[in-house]
């Protein structure tokens, strides 16, 4: 590349940036109108914030089509409403497409906050609101990043800008994803080059776990307290097999991912419930688990696994029967080798904007990105929030976003998607 070429480019990269400093307050005041929309789910009527940015984005000139998934689908799936929404704008002939997907879904807020969860509520740099950081801030960074690089293409038609960018703001990835880009993809609405998934601002993501999440009822026999032996205690018998399933995780320490930032394999019970009444003998328990899958493991292996375990600790308690339900399996995320454009294009810029290397590393959280790169779509994540989960407070008290991390990431994206349609 000429040395002209180079000081072009520095000063188109310069023009974006100023372009995002010039609206970042509007940006600020779209994000907090996603976060004071509740999404929580369950129970997932998310219908009404795809409404709301709808109209948002839609005073931007742009046209939204909005997908609504059928009732009895949505219903099935154990969620009120679904509707979502893709934008599609094009850049001149050929090119290709990018598309930039954040969802809107989120766990409900929980206990603990210090803010209101749906206030959007701004203290020291900092935009507090449940989903503020996942990943409601990601509408505001790929929407105003895509303005901003409409702004300067036809401030400079002589770029050159080629191809196309899509918006997918979807409502499931609390549940998988299969209603949302899983259910985009399905119909036939959306087939794009590359895709930018909602994501932090401190590293590039390329690989995440995957997960296998169960629903185990166990049966035993009630009867009254005062005479336990007329009956099957069905708590006693779950004791068993939690007791025998906590016991994988000394044995899953042992095994190691080799992909960065993600370790080993780990399985959690995160909800039980049962019994009738304080002095009943419990006929019936339920409870939920969750395996979380390092890439280099096959589900099928997996869940076989799982699923001997619990039938053998049941088979060492007389009486009771079990009943076990797969309610989702989601594979991994592995890099396709078409990502290098992104990944070589938002190292660059978020170092530039950040001021500090951005590695790529993997994630042990599963997202709906994994269905994208299932249909051949070369796929990372990024967007704007800390280095860390944690930090962010994603699905705890008082989930937040740093107000100046969304300046840079929208910068950083608008950049990339510049560099990719140029």
């Amino acid at each position: 590349m000429s040395t002209d070429a180079r000081a072009d480019l520095a000063d188109f990269y310069a023009q974006l940036d100023q372009w995002v400093d010039a609206h970042f307050d509007e940006e600020i005041r779209f994000l907090q109108a996603m976060v004071q929309v509740p999404t929580d789910t369950p129970p997932g009527n998310n219908a009404p914030h795809a409404q709301r940015t709808a109209e948002l984005v839609q005073a931007f000139g742009w046209q939204v089509e909005a997908h609504a998934v059928p009732d009895a689908e949505v219903k099935a799936y154990g969620l009120q409403s679904l509707t979502n929404l893709i934008v599609r704008r094009r850049f001149g002939q050929g090119g290709r497409v990018v598309a930039l997907n954040a969802h809107g879904d989120v766990v409900p807020p929980g206990e603990g906050w210090t803010h209101n969860p749906y206030g959007g509520e701004i203290e020291d740099g900092k935009l507090y609101g449940r989903a503020a950081a996942v990943s409601k801030s990601d509408f505001a960074t790929f929407s105003f990043a895509l303005r901003a690089l409409e702004a300067l293409s036809a401030e400079h038609p002589e770029a050159g800008i080629h191809g196309g960018v899509e918006l997918h703001f979807t409502y499931d990835e609390e549940f998988g994803g299969e209603l949302g880009p899983g259910w985009l993809l399905k119909q036939g609405l959306t087939k794009p080059d590359l895709l930018i998934a909602a994501g932090f601002s401190y590293e590039v993501v390329t690989a995440h776990n995957g997960c296998l999440q169960m629903e185990v009822t166990v049966h035993g026999q009630m009867a009254h307290a005062a005479i336990p032996h007329t009956g099957i205690d069905a708590l006693q018998g779950t004791v068993k097999i939690l007791n025998a399933l906590y016991a994988l995780n000394t044995d899953y320490q042992r095994i190691t991912s080799q992909v960065p930032g993600i370790k080993h394999p780990y399985l959690n019970v995160g909800r039980i419930e049962g019994g009738t009444n304080t002095n009943v003998v419990p006929g019936k328990v339920v409870f939920k688990l969750d395996r979380r899958m390092i890439p280099e493991e096959d589900p099928v292996t997996v869940e076989a696994d799982i699923r001997r375990v619990i039938t053998e600790a049941a088979a060492s308690f007389p009486g009771i029967k079990v009943d076990i339900k797969r309610l989702l399996l989601a594979h991994s995320l592995k890099p396709l080798p078409g990502n290098a454009p992104l990944v070589t294009a938002l190292q660059k810029h978020g170092e530039a904007v950040f001021g500090e290397p951005i590695p790529t590393s993997g994630t042990p959280l599963y997202t709906d990105v994994r269905l994208y790169c299932a249909q051949g779509i070369p796929a990372v994540i990024y967007g704007a929030g800390p280095r860390t989960v944690f930090e962010s407070n994603a699905k705890r008290a008082d989930e937040h976003l740093v107000l100046e991390d969304l300046r840079r990431a929208t910068k950083v994206v608008a950049r990339t998607l510049w560099d990719i349609l140029s």
